[in-house]
């Protein structure tokens, strides 16, 4: 899939299984030396995927292929919330373009794991920078997240 045979299409409360199904494929296959063997938190992301589609201030934007979703971008008009692409799509753009939606939508922050060089990489490349501040992420093992900036 090219980022020009793409159709986004706004996320609905019908997604939200399938979100958190993304996000846990993409956290495992790209986070695994972070969280290691440790439960994924299943029904706590899950919770989390049904209050940001809940709030009208937040827009999570989706393309699915016929094996479901294939990358996501949830933003809420001055941050970036969350980006993941299925393992099997790294590095074919769509990651870059959900980042410019949400861009373009007015995020200007996002936070990231300290240890998530994949995505610290891209945003680096797109000329974010941190901004030297940092917090504990919710989910054992609590790693350190850093706060980026546009340019």
């Amino acid at each position: 899939m090219s980022t020009s045979d793409v159709q986004w299409r706004r996320a609905t409360a019908d997604d939200v299984v399938a979100l958190r199904d993304l996000e846990r494929a993409a956290s495992r296959a790209g986070l695994a030396h972070v969280f290691g063997d440790l439960p994924y938190p299943d029904d706590d992301v899950l919770a989390r995927w049904a209050l940001l589609l809940d709030d009208p201030e937040v827009v999570v934007d989706v393309v699915e292929d016929q094996h479901g979703l294939v990358v996501l971008a949830a933003h809420d008009g001055s941050s970036l919330r969350h980006l993941a692409v299925r393992p099997d799509h790294w590095s074919a753009g769509l990651g870059r373009e959900g980042f410019a939606r949400a861009e373009a939508a007015g995020a200007r922050r996002l936070w990231v794991l300290e240890l998530n060089a994949r995505a610290r990489s891209l945003y680096e490349s797109l000329g974010w920078a941190p901004t030297g501040v940092t917090q504990e992420c919710p989910w054992p093992p609590y790693p350190t997240e850093m706060e980026y900036a546009a340019p």
